[in-house]
Order: C-alpha cells, then sequence, then structure tokens
C-alpha cells in the first residue's frame, strides 16, 4: 500500500509541483495576481489550441469518440444536473439563476486550465477532453444560458444564441473543430506547422496550472461558509459526481482500465472557472459560485493521489 501511494505520488509531482509553485508565488506576492490573467490568457488563446489541434489530427476518432464512455459520461452528467436541479428548487428555494448555476458549479468541470494538463500528465494524453469540451458547451452551458437568460428581466432578443455562439467560438473549440476536420478529411498539415504547435502546446499544461496556482495563491479563500448549501455543493462536485461517474461507466456501461480511469478524473476535476463569469453576468449567487470554485480546485488537488490510487489497474 505505501508503495503504490509513494507511486501515486511519484506520478502526480509535476501537477502539484507546477500548481503549488503558482500558488507560492501568488502568495508571497512574487508576481502579481494580475499576471494569472495574462498566463491564462495564453495557454487559452493559444498554447492549449495549438496541444489540441495535432492531438486530435493524429488520433483515432473511433475510440475518442466511443461510444459507451462518451454516451456514458453524458448521462451520468444529465442525471446529476437534474437532481441538482430538484435539491436547488425544493431544498434550498434558490431562484432559477441560483438553480442554474448550482448545477454548473456541479456537473461542469475546468477543463482547458485543469482536466487538460492533469490528463496530460496522468496518462500522457488529454484527447479524451475534446468530446467531454463539445458536450459541455453545446449541451451543459446551453441548458444554463437558456435558464439564465430567461430569468433576466432586462433580457435582449438573441441573448442564448449570442452567447452560445460565442462559447462555440472560442479558440479550443475552434481547434479541436479544425483538428477533428483536418483529421476526417486527410488533410495534409506541413510538417513544419505541426511541429510548430507541438513545440507551443508543451507549454498549454504547466502554464495553465501555474496560473491557477497564481490566482489562488494571490486572492486566496474564505473559508467560511457563504450560505448552507456551499459544503455540500462542493461535495456534490468533488466526491459525489466522480463516484457516480465511476459506478456508472464501470457497472452499467462496463468500462474498466485506463479509458474508465480518464473518465472518472475528468469528472472529479473543478468547478469551472466560467460559472463566476456567468454568475457576475447575471447577478446570480457570485459569493456561492466563486467559493465553490475556488474551494473545488484546491480539494481536487489535494484529492488526486487518493483519485489515481483507486483507479489504478
Amino acid at each position: 500500500m505505501i508503495g503504490a501511494v509513494a507511486a501515486t505520488l511519484a506520478k502526480l509531482a509535476p501537477v502539484l509541483i507546477v500548481f503549488g509553485v503558482g500558488a507560492l508565488f501568488g502568495a508571497r506576492k512574487v508576481l502579481a495576481g494580475e499576471a494569472a490573467k495574462a498566463f491564462s490568457d495564453f495557454a487559452f488563446l493559444f498554447a492549449i489550441p495549438a496541444y489540441l489541434f495535432p492531438k486530435l489530427y493524429h488520433a483515432n476518432l473511433g475510440a475518442l469518440f466511443a461510444p459507451a464512455a462518451v454516451g456514458g459520461y453524458a448521462a451520468t452528467a444529465i442525471g446529476t444536473l437534474v437532481l441538482m436541479a430538484a435539491f436547488g428548487k425544493w431544498v434550498v428555494r434558490a431562484d432559477a439563476s441560483g438553480i442554474a448555476l448550482r448545477c454548473m458549479c456541479a456537473v461542469q468541470v475546468n477543463a482547458a486550465y485543469f482536466a487538460l494538463p492533469v490528463l496530460d500528465f496522468l496518462f500522457g494524453d488529454a484527447s479524451a477532453i475534446f468530446p467531454i469540451v463539445l458536450f459541455q458547451v453545446c449541451v451543459l452551458t446551453v441548458i444554463v444560458l437558456t435558464v439564465l437568460e430567461h430569468g433576466r428581466t432586462d433580457r435582449q432578443a438573441g441573448g442564448v444564441l449570442r452567447a452560445v455562439g460565442s462559447a462555440l467560438s472560442t479558440p479550443v473549440v475552434l481547434a479541436c473543430a479544425a483538428g477533428v476536420l483536418a483529421n476526417l478529411v486527410n488533410f495534409r498539415v506541413p510538417d513544419p506547422l505541426l511541429e510548430g504547435l507541438e513545440f507551443a502546446g508543451a507549454a498549454a499544461s504547466p502554464v495553465a496550472l501555474f496560473a491557477l496556482g497564481l490566482h489562488v495563491g494571490a486572492y486566496g479563500m474564505r473559508w467560511r461558509p457563504v450560505t448552507r448549501d456551499e459544503y455540500l455543493l462542493i461535495a456534490v462536485k468533488c466526491l459525489a459526481f466522480p463516484l457516480l461517474m465511476w459506478a456508472s461507466l464501470h457497472y452499467v456501461f462496463g468500462l474498466t482500465g485506463t479509458t474508465l480511469a480518464m473518465f472518472v478524473v475528468i469528472a472529479a476535476m473543478p468547478a469551472p472557472q466560467n460559472a463566476f463569469i456567468y454568475a457576475q453576468r447575471y447577478d446570480g449567487e457570485i459569493d456561492l459560485v466563486a467559493a465553490a470554485v475556488v474551494k473545488s480546485t484546491v480539494l481536487t488537488a489535494a484529492l488526486l493521489p487518493l483519485w489515481m490510487l483507486v483507479l489504478a489497474p
């Protein structure tokens, strides 16, 4: 058991070191907290798309979009979303925006800034995150935005369509779509271009993790609960959702081994930063969402060794 724990921690060392150094630099003011945005912008706008395009260009798309894995993940996520919506409506008595934001925090994951580098470090390939990104953008985000837009008193025509269009046109989604399209039509991408993208993409994982750690270290968090269901929301995100995902994918959809481990690890990732952006835009429960995003990020980092130990073949 001790040897397995040591091996798991050794495998996670790059993730924890880069995230930890970022947090230390932020807490000690070695770098200003505002610098996290510059690192995040570099990762989101260039490095992560540069990583994803070559991966998907060379990927076996049939294996990547395996119905059991992707369908099982989607079914479990939607089932959890329904349960969270019922909890928000009948237990917390939240309004429509509160229900939508709780669902987003509980079910969606920080794909670009956390899941991608973690999968890359742990499994050597993060291309499995692509179908989850599409599912989140095209299904889960559409549901959340529709509810948020419906609850606005100042909503304008086309609000949901504009928001969804903006999500679909992000560099990460465009890079994924371009990589898949080039793969499907056997388009010949020049080797120097692929090598350049792979060179830039190698920076995606460490820069994204460092930026997230820098933000957490610089701005800290309030451990006093903002609302009575805050800790329950974080527990659902970090424990209940990945456990449900494991049970569903293993016992219902028959997944085992590395594929099962990858999708459970994705489910165990923290709440997405976009939830905070939406809470601000739609005058939602900003304190609750901010706490869920930051605290789930820290708890996810702490639980990663346990998840890898449990999921190890």
